[in-house]
């Protein structure tokens, strides 16, 4: 079944690693929200064939929002689609929006996964990638998420910071299991184009990251997590038994997905298309219809994506998907990855391609060199 995604462009301030399209600026909430409601509507006809099982409020910083907007949305959705029963709804939200009060009203709303953005328990981290929140909130946060019943809890941690020693990124590990939280996303500190980290770095006001330091985090963390009854579904995702994320599952599985809200994605099996990464532009152009783009799929463009989506993940690439490609995918695919299986950095298994989980950091550059790349 697909989901839905909501994307709140919304932040307290920014982040010093985030490249994702956001404002610090609320001038426009109202009406955003409006035109939200309106896009709804607006995809309805292309959407209501479906039945969903997942809805997710990222962003941004949903958590944000006044819960009576959350509420809009998800009324307006509820009117317009067939939602399940069971559905997964998550909200994601910062330590410093958070508080009991606030936690029971979102619970009201049927809301019954909390995405908490702590990135680290060390304040010194906190200051170093501009946060909004400190330790202290997180902890209280995770405290008070567990007093208003939300037992579906995951956790972002970042690694490779700067300054954090093996000894702080286990201490924050420990923490995590302390709070009894069943799912974490954890992700390298990475330093994409244009933002206040890769500006801090050229001008030697930040320490340069370390791809040896992330990568013996990556894999302490998988040690500890495993050891305490984690599953290590997809290289950022571990979760314990019944709390893998079903939403994000839908991106890796190729599941159609619904997104609504300046710069999302939607993906209907065959088309992609992104909204304009603009808050003023979503807007103004929403009811003239020119707020997006969009491409048709090629059957390459399907080849690549399953691989990309595929090899990030413990089950790895279906060979049957590929095979219905056309014969020509699944014989480059063999020929080209071969070297990997022979050195055992990917494995050949009942019909799948996966990822060795000994060799799981470098898979990027992996599926990179598997890509298939049109000729000039």
């Amino acid at each position: 079944m697909p989901g839905i995604y909501i994307h709140i462009p919304f932040c307290k301030q920014a982040c010093y690693y985030c490249n994702f399209h956001f404002s610090t600026s609320l001038k426009h909430k109202d009406a955003l929200i409006d035109i939200i409601i309106a896009e709804i509507d607006k995809r309805a006809p292309a959407w209501q064939s479906f039945d969903y099982n997942t809805i997710y409020f990222g962003g941004g910083t949903p958590s944000l929002l006044p819960v009576a907007d959350i509420e809009r949305i998800l009324d307006k959705l509820y009117q317009t689609f067939s939602i399940e029963t069971n559905t997964e709804i998550t909200l994601e939200a910062n330590p410093d929006d958070l508080n009991l009060e606030k936690l029971k009203d979102i619970k009201s709303l049927n809301i019954n996964r909390l995405s908490i953005g702590v990135q680290s328990f060390f304040d010194e981290d906190l200051r170093k990638l501009n946060r909004s929140h400190n330790a202290l909130q997180a902890k209280q946060a995770i405290d008070a998420a567990h007093k208003a019943d939300f037992d579906n809890l995951t956790i972002d941690l970042i690694y490779g910071i700067p300054g954090l020693t093996d000894d702080k990124f286990l201490t924050n590990i420990q923490s995590i299991l302390g709070f009894h939280i069943p799912h974490v996303s954890a992700y390298a500190l990475t330093v994409e184009p244009q933002t206040a980290l890769a500006w801090q770095i050229n001008k030697k006001k930040f320490p340069p990251v370390s791809e040896e330091q992330s990568a013996r985090q990556f894999y302490l963390l998988r040690e500890t997590l495993l050891a305490n009854g984690f599953e290590h579904y997809e290289i950022s995702n571990f979760a314990k038994p019944f709390f893998i994320s079903r939403h994000n599952s839908h991106y890796w599985e190729n599941v159609p997905y619904l997104g609504l809200g300046p710069a999302a994605h939607s993906y209907n099996g065959k088309e992609r298309r992104w909204n304009v990464a603009n808050n003023v532009l979503y807007i103004k152009n929403l009811k003239s219809g020119n707020y997006y783009e969009k491409e048709i799929l090629t059957s390459q463009d399907i080849f690549n994506e399953l691989l990309m989506t595929g090899l990030r993940t413990s089950r790895g690439v279906n060979l049957n998907d590929i095979a219905a490609l056309g014969d020509q995918y699944l014989s480059y695919l063999n020929k080209q990855s071969k070297k990997y299986v022979e050195n055992q950095q990917l494995i050949l298994e009942r019909g799948f391609l996966k990822p060795n989980p000994e060799h799981w950091f470098v898979i990027e550059g992996i599926i990179s060199d598997l890509f298939l790349v049109a000729s000039n």
